[in-house]
């Protein structure tokens, strides 16, 4: 079943991505005043996103926290810190403005805790990909 649990993985990553990207290029547009600068940033960050999205799945999968509304707040709380760091040390290589960089990733830390937070409801109810009872 490890196979069918990776897949379940590679496909919430997708779903994640396609989310948290059209949310950062809007965010990044709209503070830089830019669209191309929003577009580079969510461009990078789809592919820095995708694999610590995975590596972060692969840890809470094994994680022995009982899966409950508090084990989805804090897997939204600990994405969201590498999210958010990631976004902006990409903004900020981007913009070359570190405060740029900074306001992007504060401004999403509300909007992709709240998205984040319904996908990995929607997800809680999806049985693809886990071992059935």
């Amino acid at each position: 079943m490890k196979s069918k649990s990776r897949k379940r993985h590679i496909i919430k990553t997708i779903t994640w991505r396609i989310i948290g990207t059209t949310d950062t290029i809007i965010l990044s547009w709209i503070i830089s005043g830019n669209p191309l600068t929003g577009l580079k940033i969510g461009a990078i960050e789809i592919f820095t996103k995708m694999i610590l999205y995975y590596l972060h799945e692969r840890v809470w999968h094994r994680s022995k926290i009982k899966k409950n509304n508090k084990r989805h707040l804090f897997k939204t709380v600990t994405w969201r810190v590498l999210g958010t760091l990631d976004t902006i040390i990409i903004a900020w290589a981007i913009t070359g403005n570190g405060l740029t960089g900074l306001k992007i990733g504060l401004a999403e830390v509300v909007t992709k805790m709240i998205l984040y937070y319904f996908h990995e409801k929607l997800w809680h109810n999806i049985n693809f990909g886990l071992k059935k009872a």
